[in-house]
């Protein structure tokens, strides 16, 4: 079986004219065009590719990377717009269809969208879709509270950034909680912070617990090297000052000189710290 939208790998079984065709291990074929042919390769070789289907709707193989692959999320750019739908720029020839039915909002060639990769199930083709809250999970969690997991920022609500967790989940981070410039389609690192009773998940970019002093002194002494051991930042400082400088709160900042104090690694005085 060959999987449309995802790599395979994939074992050489003949060269022809048009390409090298490539085999599963249960004998389906595939062709990977010259455009793709590794420069050195020998008959029974395995290749991983990515497969899909080509402009006459046949499938094929390249060895191109995908911007996003299937049941996934992707932050992809409108190359045009049509009276089918949407087409999408996701790295390979072929381009990503958005049909009219799956945009949250009427979609605009130039911009920017956060999609969901998927086969229709009606034409058995690969499309995108922008309305991914019916893709993300909320009755079945895989995280739990603490936990490092992976982040796609997909849009500002009055509360704050709505945020994909582990390409499964919703989450959100409070603007109140965000000390570093972030938008739309950003990919980033976080922390589960609370699991509610109907399962929604508040989420943190700064560790958590105890967790958060190692990084945060690190930080801090590695911006103190980089400014030559002196900040002008203390425990009675601005908090827009310090996460202007440093993408940190007042409290996670005044743990973490805290740390380097009882390390030895700084000086703490009127007008800032300094390296020791």
């Amino acid at each position: 079986m060959i999987e449309l939208g995802n790599y395979n790998t994939l074992e050489i079984v003949r060269n022809t004219s048009v390409g090298l065709f490539l085999e599963s291990p249960t004998g389906v074929e595939i062709l990977l065009p010259n455009k793709y042919v590794p420069p050195i390769y020998e008959i029974g070789d395995k290749l991983t590719v990515f497969c899909y289907l080509d402009h006459e709707e046949r499938p094929v193989a390249t060895s191109l990377k995908p911007f996003v692959k299937r049941n996934a999320f992707g932050f992809l750019k409108v190359v045009e717009v049509n009276k089918i739908g949407a087409f999408l720029d996701w790295g390979l020839e072929k381009h990503l269809l958005v049909p009219f039915r799956e945009q949250r909002d009427k979609m605009k060639e130039g911009q920017w969208y956060v999609i969901h990769c998927y086969m229709d199930e009606l034409s058995f083709r690969l499309v995108g879709s922008n309305k991914i809250d019916k893709f993300l999970d909320s009755k079945e969690l895989t995280v739990k509270e603490g936990q490092e997991v992976d982040l796609l920022v997909t849009r500002l609500t009055d509360l704050g950034w709505e945020v994909i967790i582990n390409n499964l989940h919703k989450g959100l981070v409070f603007a109140n909680e965000v000390f570093k410039k972030i938008g739309v389609g950003v990919s980033m690192k976080g922390y589960v912070k609370h699991i509610r009773p109907d399962n929604k998940i508040d989420v943190s970019l700064q560790p958590l617990g105890t967790r958060v002093l190692e990084p945060t002194a690190e930080k801090i002494y590695e911006t103190l090297v980089a400014h030559g051991g002196f900040l002008p930042l203390h425990d009675k400082s601005d908090p827009k000052d310090i996460v202007r400088e440093l993408e940190m709160s007042k409290k996670t900042f005044k743990k973490g000189i805290g740390t380097l104090y009882k390390a030895r690694k700084i000086e703490i005085k009127e007008d800032g710290i300094y390296r020791i």
